[in-house]
């Protein structure tokens, strides 16, 4: 879905019988990577954007989920469903759609949230460094996490720490 600030209309993008989510467009504006499930797994596929309808290219070759552009621009990421690696993709910004083969970047990085379908990870502004979940649960586990911090009014707990002179 796709929502118009001029109109704050939301229309539909991509309508397949298939399972789409997970949409993120490039920074440069042109591309929408997303997962869908048309090949009977998850896969990542890219179109142009905003005319999604033009073109279509699979970029995954053995499944896909949760795809992420670099800040950049050139890579995208995605993770392998099979293992939870991290993958990579070389893209060469542009008019047109051009991108190598994927790679496995890092090895089992994220663990395997099959009922969370939302990305759980995110690159830096330089593209060296991820933030990603790090669980001590087992993932065959049923076992919750045993405590939860939660902060309420952090900013004056913030104003506290760091005086302002």
């Amino acid at each position: 879905m796709m929502l118009r600030l001029d109109t704050r209309r939301i229309q539909p993008l991509v309508r397949t019988p298939a399972i789409e989510r997970n949409g993120e467009i490039s920074p440069d504006g042109r591309w929408l990577a997303y997962q869908s499930d048309e090949s009977g797994q998850s896969e990542i596929y890219v179109r142009p954007f905003p005319a999604v309808d033009s073109g279509r290219w699979q970029i995954s070759t053995t499944g896909g989920t949760r795809p992420l552009w670099s800040r950049n621009g050139r890579e995208l990421f995605y993770l392998s469903p099979m293992d939870s690696s991290l993958m990579n993709v070389a893209v060469e910004p542009g008019p047109t759609w051009a991108a190598g083969a994927p790679a496995k970047l890092l090895e089992r990085p994220v663990p395997y949230m099959a009922t969370y379908a939302g990305r759980t990870y995110d690159v830096s502004a330089g593209g060296q460094r991820f933030l990603m979940p790090d669980y001590v649960t087992p993932p065959n586990s049923n076992a919750g996490p045993t405590s939860l911090v939660v902060v309420q009014n952090w900013f004056e707990e913030l104003r506290r720490l760091v005086p302002a002179n």
